[in-house]
């Protein structure tokens, strides 16, 4: 593979394949987002499983195909389950530490600190699913323009108001404010924009937004792009490292989007990095529990792997992954602790089966042997 010019890196975000070594520390024990999928009748992953897939360490149950790529489990080393720590973990950073989260909600003297700066009052301040909080609470804002401030499992501090009175501008300006705000003890890894609209019970809109703190140190971004490299980002990559290391960055609406726009920059002549985020999987399947949606959205972007593999060209490779897990038949609607699949595929790529290699810095290190030929 020393002729490689472009790596296109796709984070399924969730995709699980087995609980980590540690997942009983996060309560996660037997939690295995895709064998839970795989149980689903709209489950079909055949360009997967025709390259070599289910040779991973734990997927033989997914049935045979010949091993066509080189093929990983990795477990986790930072110490979180969320997608900033599991983004930062891939492009070589571990984080000892766990980003601070707020189960009972955020300090009293930070909200009233934040409503002063915004001059708008706050209501909810709990952990909550995104789709009921604005069922509950979406009245009560309408009423009186407070903005509902929420949090989960994970590190974020969420912000959900109805576009038809605060603009998804409006929002972002919000988010920024909180953002900027939300450091030291209280350095949540998101700020998170949730417009919605429509009448009871509401409906999200495609318009989220997040506001990431940056990473602690130089990314693998930081370093392609200090060699001059490309640095692209599809999807929610920008938002993920705070603009940090890209050359350029486009953002989409949902996993269709993401993988269009993949395709797009496929067809384009860069050399270095495409870093592809396809958030649906978690946001809109995983979080919700929602088992045949989730295996059919792994089904859709299976297909479209077909086409894209045919369009790859001799100096193009290929890495597939996750971040965390997020098991739609899990206890709870958060994320779960689990092991993430390493497939790397390239059209003269000698077949190698790794097994289980500690840390999601791993896909760094290889990026970079790759690109940058260390």
């Amino acid at each position: 593979m020393n002729n490689i010019k472009r790596v296109f890196l796709i984070v399924l975000d969730s995709c699980g394949i087995g609980d980590a070594p540690d997942a009983e520390l996060f309560g996660d024990y037997g939690a295995n987002t895709i064998k839970s999928i795989s149980k689903s009748k709209e489950f079909n992953i055949k360009n997967l499983l025709s390259i070599g897939f289910s040779r991973i360490d734990g997927l033989s149950y997914l049935g045979g195909g010949e091993l066509k790529c080189t093929v990983a489990r990795l477990c986790e080393k930072s110490k979180g389950k969320d997608t900033t720590i599991g983004h930062w973990e891939i492009t070589g950073v571990v984080s000892e530490k766990p980003l601070p989260t707020f189960p009972h909600g955020f300090p009293e003297d930070f909200l009233k600190d934040f409503s002063k700066k915004i001059g708008r009052g706050v209501i909810c301040n709990k952990t909550y699913s995104g789709t009921e909080v604005i069922k509950d609470y979406g009245e009560e804002h309408l009423k009186t323009g407070d903005l509902i401030i929420y949090t989960s499992a994970d590190s974020v501090f969420q912000i959900a108001a109805h576009e038809s009175l605060v603009p998804p501008e409006k929002l972002y300006e919000y988010c920024r404010i909180a953002r900027e705000m939300l450091k030291g003890d209280l350095g949540v890894g998101r700020v998170i924009a949730r417009p919605f609209e429509d009448d009871y019970p509401f409906k999200r809109t495609p318009r989220r937004h997040d506001f990431s703190i940056e990473p602690p140190k130089d990314t693998l971004l930081d370093e392609l792009n200090s060699s001059g490299f490309d640095v692209i980002g599809v999807g929610k990559i920008h938002d993920i490292f705070a603009g940090k290391g890209l050359t350029e960055h486009v953002f989409t609406q949902n996993n269709l989007d993401g993988m269009t726009k993949t395709t797009e920059y496929q067809k384009k002549d860069f050399n270095g990095l495409c870093f592809v985020n396809l958030v649906d999987f978690d946001m809109v399947f995983g979080h919700r529990r929602d088992v045949d949606g989730y295996a059919n959205a792994l089904s859709e972007f299976d297909e479209w792997l077909g086409g894209f593999i045919n369009n790859m060209k001799s100096d193009d490779a290929l890495i597939i992954t996750a971040d965390h897990g997020c098991d739609p038949l899990y206890k709870g609607t958060d994320h779960t602790r689990e092991c993430v699949p390493f497939v790397l595929y390239s059209k003269d790529i000698t077949p190698e089966n790794l097994g289980t290699t500690d840390g999601f810095d791993f896909i760094s290190r290889k990026i970079k042997q790759i690109l940058v030929k260390e």
